[in-house]
């Protein structure tokens, strides 16, 4: 397990060195000029080459992208040009939002998804089970503002069940939650299915119904813990899309998480944010993936970490 750690620790890390040097060339490419940003319409040009000299923006990209890292490595992800505050303080003000967001956002699209992937499996070939994989398939289509905004219209308008936009309370997080859960929903219920099918038809499925066990443990007992295997892997993977904030869904229901501050600063051509919420969200996609290695073979024992 040590040596395991040791290993996905030097990948990651390597993955996030990687990951800043593309966001970083990308960002020195940009035909936007954040000095212009900074300093108005109205500055005269003696003023932006004062301001672009003080940021270190007059160097060479390769000495930017060098200090750029010796302050990373110290754990300072920069300061806002536009904002004037540290990027770690502006980021971590807005984490308990979009983690908040995070988790009811896949608890939706669990309870959805597998379900729906689960009862698809069952009912293999019927009815219930295409009526469901077009469902699935209609909300891994739809953008999710249109989602977002049909919830918003139905449930916040005109039933009046759930606030139309902010942030404070569980009716606030039910339908920003059930936007992205949707999306998600899709996904997981066409890999369950295909998981499920492909489970219960094994010998060892076989025998289980020949010896008369019950059909909830055959599914649940039996058939479950060996399916669910890749949609541990997809956990993983959403802890980092999640924590990174859709930000189409932040912007129509007014959530003040991290995608809405990354959007912001798009918009402002605020480099350090920018970086910042790009790596925190490389970060937390690398470490849900190697959480979702760990607890896979505490699921199924025949899965060895290497």
């Amino acid at each position: 397990m040590i040596a395991y750690l040791g290993r996905r620790l030097i990948q990651s890390a390597l993955i996030l060195l990687g990951v800043s040097l593309i966001t970083f060339a990308l960002l020195y490419l940009l035909p936007a000029d954040p000095v212009r940003q900074i300093a108005g319409r109205s500055a005269t040009p003696q003023t932006v080459e004062n301001i672009r000299q003080q940021l270190g923006l007059d160097q060479p990209f390769i000495v930017q992208y060098w200090h750029y890292l010796t302050r990373l490595v110290s754990g300072d992800l920069g300061r806002s040009y536009i904002q004037r505050s540290e990027v770690t303080e502006l980021i971590v003000s807005r984490l308990p939002a979009s983690q908040l967001l995070m988790l009811g956002a896949i608890l939706c699209e669990l309870l959805i998804g597998l379900t729906m992937g689960l009862v698809a499996a069952v009912k293999r070939g019927t009815a219930t089970d295409q009526t469901l994989m077009v469902a699935s398939f209609v909300g891994v289509s739809a953008p999710q503002f249109v989602v977002g905004l049909l919830l918003l219209y139905v449930f916040a308008v005109r039933l009046g069940w759930f606030p139309i936009g902010g942030y404070g309370t569980w009716r606030h997080l039910v339908l920003p939650s059930l936007t992205m859960g949707i999306l998600g929903a899709g996904w997981y219920a066409r890999m369950m299915r295909s998981s499920m099918i492909d489970v219960l038809r094994q010998d060892y499925m076989r025998t289980a119904r020949a010896k008369g066990l019950a059909r909830g443990a055959i599914l649940f007992r039996h058939a479950l813990p060996n399916a669910i295997l890749p949609v541990i892997a997809m956990i993983g993977i959403d802890i980092g899309i999640f924590m990174g904030g859709i930000v189409v869904v932040e912007s129509v229901f007014g959530w003040p998480g991290i995608g809405q501050l990354a959007w912001q600063a798009i918009q402002r051509v605020d480099i350090p944010i920018i970086m910042g919420v790009t790596l925190v969200s490389a970060f937390a996609i690398v470490l849900g993936n190697l959480l979702a290695d760990i607890i896979a073979p505490f699921i199924d024992p025949r899965i060895k970490l290497r």
